[in-house]
């Protein structure tokens, strides 16, 4: 009879154990730290994006939500000068879906029905054949979705542009121009919020 074998199969059987145990411990531990990261990421939100400093947005802030608008400028002719515009334009995210309406206040409103109302503070402008990209501060918000904004920027935009002053005077008088425009509008909120 050989007792030695039995305790070299004992031994075996808890390296085995022992090895398949390191295994799983090392798949945890790779699992809980691609866990982490995706919270992180999750939890830093989309990229801040890159504009002139005269409408960056203060420490404090980050980007939650962006937004790609479509939609018109609205400009009205008194017979001498056309109006401020009035935005109307909805939001999409990257995916396609609408996600925000944008109009007269400037308003923005959520599919959830909350909304925010912004004051514009800075703008510049890249491109001559486009309207300026703005900063505004958020000058008040209802709860929800777009409840705890606090800037918004609009950038990347093309077209948007009242007519020729000259095609305002007093025969066009009460006209209005719907001009087509695209931009990106990106909505801060305070770090925590």
């Amino acid at each position: 009879m050989n007792t030695s074998a039995e305790p070299r199969a004992a031994t075996r059987g808890r390296k085995r154990f022992s090895r398949s145990n390191r295994l799983l411990l090392a798949g945890i531990v790779a699992a809980l730290a691609a866990l982490t990261l995706v919270v992180q990421v999750a939890l830093a939100g989309p990229p801040s994006p890159s504009v002139p400093d005269q409408i960056k947005v203060g420490d404090g802030n980050k980007v939650f939500l962006i937004g790609h608008a479509v939609g018109v400028q609205i400009y009205s002719c008194n017979g001498s000068a056309w109006s401020s515009a009035v935005p109307r334009a909805n939001l999409y995210d990257d995916n396609g879906k609408l996600i925000i309406t944008h109009f007269a206040g400037p308003t923005w409103q959520a599919k959830d029905g909350s909304m925010v109302v912004g004051h514009a503070e800075a703008s510049v402008t890249p491109d001559l054949t486009a309207i300026p990209w703005v900063r505004l501060s958020a000058a008040s918000t209802t709860p929800g979705r777009l409840g705890n904004t606090t800037f918004i920027q609009r950038i990347a935009t093309v077209g948007g542009l009242a007519p020729p002053a000259a095609e305002c005077n007093a025969t066009t008088a009460g006209a209005v121009a719907e001009v087509p425009y695209t931009a990106d509008y990106y909505f801060w909120k305070k770090n925590g919020a």
